[in-house]
């Protein structure tokens, strides 16, 4: 068991967004279910708690009611070598979701994740200001991103 994972509240379809993330992610499964008892906080019967693995990185996912909608407070990043990548996590976490900017999306059950090619934070680290300067305009145009892009302008 790791020591920190994250705990995700969602309203009532935790089993199903489980599922959702599991299909997208290799490596990827749900571990366990949970559900509520008679004298719960929940309907008895329904799912309570489901843990699963995303990736070989545990999660645990609530259904706790609508009382903590998610916020883009708090988000999801996976980074992506290449643009068939960036295209197979930004299509598929799309879905029934919405596109936001610069990487960042929200999935139909409203959390956020930034799909993030592993170029950005390379070039972000760089010692040339005019060259992280050039990425960062490119990419604050962007909704999803464009790796040829922010190769160009890494470039210049």
């Amino acid at each position: 068991m790791q020591r920190i994972a994250p705990f995700l509240w969602f309203d009532d379809d935790a089993e199903e967004a489980a599922a959702f993330y599991t299909s997208i992610f290799k490596n990827s499964k749900v571990r366990g279910v949970s559900r509520y008892g008679k004298n719960a906080p929940g309907p008895e019967g329904q799912v309570m708690v489901v843990s699963f693995e995303l990736d070989g990185q545990e999660f645990t996912a609530l259904n706790g009611g609508p009382k903590f909608p998610f916020t883009e407070a708090i988000s999801l990043v996976v980074n992506c070598k290449d643009q068939k990548e960036v295209d197979y996590y930004w299509d598929k976490l799309t879905e029934g979701g919405q596109e936001v900017q610069c990487g960042w999306l929200k999935d139909k059950f409203g959390l956020s994740w930034q799909i993030v090619p592993t170029i950005i934070p390379e070039v972000m680290s760089d010692a040339d200001p005019a060259r992280r300067d050039r990425v960062m305009q490119a990419v604050l145009k962007m909704v999803k991103p464009d790796v040829a892009a922010i190769e160009r302008a890494a470039k210049g």
